[in-house]
């Protein structure tokens, strides 16, 4: 069997404990890292799922004030979605919205076409759409309900980035909105978790299959967040205590979560793929 070779990538060196820096080849990189002052994500092209609102708006909001170019690509909402992009405009920032199923392969395929057509390019794609509904039991979840749930939670993640590889370049960036039900689960959302549950598979195995490409792919896992997905799937009694079992006695807001997108999206983040961040109100969830 031939002897391993492993790469050398720095010059053998050894010095007395604790060392010097300046002693070392190379010298650490300590400086902060220098960006443009008119944002982190200057001239970048975020696509964003489900962005209308919720999650997916605040961070269209925070890419816009960095600098950013949004699309966003929702199901029906659209009142919600124009009230988007006029917010994202008021950064000078221009925004595409793209209505339809993303439940659906061939739409998914369109997005990424009116995407290049209007933007010529994709940095950043941004997986965030999600539905759920609450069943007390397995027995409750019909066999409709859960590929609808697949099909929009986990499968337009798969598709969306599917037909958007060709465009992207090194240094471009995938972020999956997973959820700390696909760590600690729920009783209430069988399906939803699961779907969750597989986009922190697929995030790790994504990541492992681009990285000699140079792009990253990463998740985020909120918890308790006050969304309209919220308001809509629980009742009234439920939306009142909603976020109060968490360790912060409360439900985060969407604009307490795009930071974690940001970071995920920005070159303050270059070194790190295939993980989770867990803005989730101190719940230890070990992901």
């Amino acid at each position: 069997m031939e002897k391993e070779i492993k790469k050398k990538i720095r010059p053998q060196q050894k010095q007395r404990r604790p060392g010097l820096e300046k002693n070392m080849n190379p010298v650490p990189e300590t400086e902060p890292i220098d960006y443009p002052k008119e944002g982190k994500l200057k001239n970048k092209v975020a696509l964003i799922t489900g962005g209308d609102s919720g999650i997916g708006k605040a961070v269209a909001l925070l890419f816009a004030k960095e600098g950013a170019d949004v699309v966003i690509a929702y199901l029906s909402e659209t009142k919600d979605a124009k009230e988007t992009k006029k917010e994202i405009e008021t950064y000078s920032r221009r925004c595409t919205l793209i209505k339809g199923d993303l439940g659906k392969e061939n739409h998914c395929k369109k997005v990424i076409d009116i995407t290049i057509k209007n933007h010529k390019k994709i940095d950043i794609i941004i997986n965030n759409a999600g539905l759920h509904w609450e069943s007390k039991s397995i027995e409750d979840i019909t066999t409709e309900q859960l590929i609808k749930t697949f099909q929009n939670n986990f499968y337009s993640y798969f598709w969306i980035t599917k037909y958007a590889i060709p465009y992207l370049q090194k240094g471009s960036c995938i972020i999956n909105t997973a959820s700390v039900t696909a760590y600690r689960g729920s009783p209430g959302l069988i399906d939803y978790s699961a779907t969750k549950g597989a986009i922190i598979s697929f995030t790790r195995s994504l990541s492992a299959n681009l990285i000699d490409k140079g792009i990253r792919v990463n998740a985020v896992a909120p918890g308790p967040i006050w969304t309209p997905l919220i308001a809509s799937s629980f009742k009234p009694t439920k939306n009142s205590e909603f976020g109060s079992d968490s360790p912060m006695k409360r439900a985060g807001q969407p604009n307490e979560v795009a930071p974690s997108f940001l970071f995920l999206a920005s070159e303050d983040s270059r070194y790190i793929s295939g993980q989770v961040l867990h803005p989730n109100g101190g719940e230890i969830v070990n992901g």
